[in-house]
């Protein structure tokens, strides 16, 4: 019996701010009805996001939707990319993606590297698969922690991979236990990963 993790990179949200505390702008927020309009004849069986408000605001809709609650697990957060844990510039966040990918363990002070993100991401999505073993999971994410979590199955999901993925965008995996076996992209650029 296979389980299902339906990766959703959240909609569009403001360029600066605190990570954990920026909401979707106005496209974002319609992002997010169509995401939910995409995934409601699913059968998804329970949504789980980033604590990351943009995250949340992603899948909420998709859960009133089908009457669940969004539920929050702090070890899906986003790669943590500044001491002061406000978002860093696209200019000043390139280099960093480049070296952090070439080098797992590259971090600066106040950050975390590559290999720390994922191992703790990969922890809450085995989690995920044993809880909701057999089911299907709708997971609030982010571009770099999601390709993290891909890339530990299969390193073709490298920066790449992240440099293509869109705002919102939607993957579905499907696992035999811990093992991935597919991975398909759903919404506008549906297409076969895996």
């Amino acid at each position: 019996m296979q389980t299902f993790i339906y990766m959703i990179r959240h909609g569009d949200s403001p360029k600066e701010g605190n990570e954990r505390k920026r909401v979707l702008t106005e496209k974002g927020r319609q992002d997010a009805q169509r995401i939910t309009r995409i995934l409601k004849k699913e059968g998804i069986d329970a949504v789980v996001s980033s604590p990351y408000i943009r995250s949340v605001l992603t899948v909420e809709p998709l859960a009133r939707e089908l009457g669940k609650k969004v539920v929050v697990i702090e070890n899906l957060k986003e790669k943590i990319s500044s001491a002061e844990d406000i978002r860093v510039s696209d200019k000043e966040l390139m280099p960093l993606l480049i070296k952090s990918f070439s080098e797992p363990h590259f971090a600066l002070e106040g950050t975390e590297s590559n290999a720390a993100c994922q191992q703790r991401a990969i922890g809450a999505l085995k989690d995920l698969l044993t809880t909701y073993s057999g089911q299907k999971i709708a997971l609030g994410t982010h571009g770099i922690v999601m390709t993290l979590m891909m890339n530990f199955y299969d390193d073709k999901f490298d920066l790449s991979f992240l440099y293509s993925t869109t705002k919102p965008d939607i993957y579905k995996m499907a696992f035999d236990g811990e093992e991935l076996v597919a991975v398909h992209r759903l919404g506008n650029k549906a297409e076969v990963c895996l």
